[in-house]
């Protein structure tokens, strides 16, 4: 897919990922650019930049996301790209077990990092489905094939996420329905403060706008998977050649990681 010409939503566009994402549309030549974000503020500076439009949206409020689907559809023009790219990061308690993080943690993860992605498509399977196609692009995270140390909440909610992406790449790629998830490792954002010397410095932080690139790479060729550090497939493979030493060298990496 060319976003040449093509209306775009980006969810979470206020900041980081996502407003490199609008960004770079808009350098790619996109007709329209929704930028997305629960900071209304952010996301008017954004859409302001780019000549986009701005809406102040929860990702985790079902009849929000569908009010503006629907009103982008009526007012600006039909979606060929939605990017479900908002996510948040609840870490496991400093003392305790990885079980031990609040419910209220685990169903604001559950509610922004998985069911957003659900809300979204509600709304607009059937009216891609309709026209004879479109295209998700799920922001899922490395997290979410691999795993997140110091955080179990993040780790499962995005292992969700990419189950879903599969779930709708199987079911409806004969209806013309595309996806896409990315999965990046560690990038520069402000979901990033404060971790820049534990494990997300393993494999180097990526700048948003690297990602965006990355972005435009794989959508051209519609792969399913986008991987800005080349590493995670490596990581993949090892993981499923060979489960148990993999959890091995994930205990060491923490342990070397807590002593650090």
């Amino acid at each position: 897919m060319r976003v040449e010409g093509k209306v775009i939503v980006v969810t979470g566009a206020g900041d980081g990922i996502g407003r490199a994402l609008a960004r770079r549309f808009h350098e790619e030549g996109a007709r329209a650019i929704v930028v997305a974000d629960i900071d209304a503020a952010k996301a008017r500076d954004v859409a302001a930049a780019i000549g986009g439009r701005a809406f102040a949206l929860d990702v985790a409020d079902k009849t929000a996301v569908r009010a503006m689907i629907e009103e982008v559809e009526r007012e600006i023009g039909a979606i060929d790209l939605y990017c479900s790219n908002a996510g948040i990061l609840r870490l496991d308690p400093s003392s305790g077990t990885s079980a031990d993080a609040s419910d209220d943690d685990w169903q604001a993860s559950w509610s922004v990092n998985v069911m957003s992605h659900v809300h979204a498509a509600r709304a607009l399977l059937p009216r891609m489905i309709g026209r004879g196609g479109g295209y998700f692009l799920i922001t899922a995270s490395a997290a979410g094939l691999l795993s997140q140390i110091g955080s179990a909440p993040y780790s499962a909610t995005k292992h969700a996420a990419v189950a879903f992406a599969e779930s709708l790449a199987i079911a409806h790629g004969h209806q013309g329905i595309k996806v896409s998830i990315l999965c990046p490792q560690a990038v520069a954002t402000p979901m990033l403060t404060g971790f820049e010397k534990g494990v997300a410095s393993v494999d180097g932080i990526l700048t948003p706008d690297v990602v965006a690139g990355s972005v435009i790479e794989g959508l051209a060729a519609e792969r399913f998977l986008i991987l800005p550090h080349p590493e995670v497939r490596l990581y993949m493979e090892r993981k499923v050649a060979d489960y148990d030493r993999w959890l091995g060298g994930m205990r060491r990496l923490r342990e070397r990681l807590q002593k650090a």
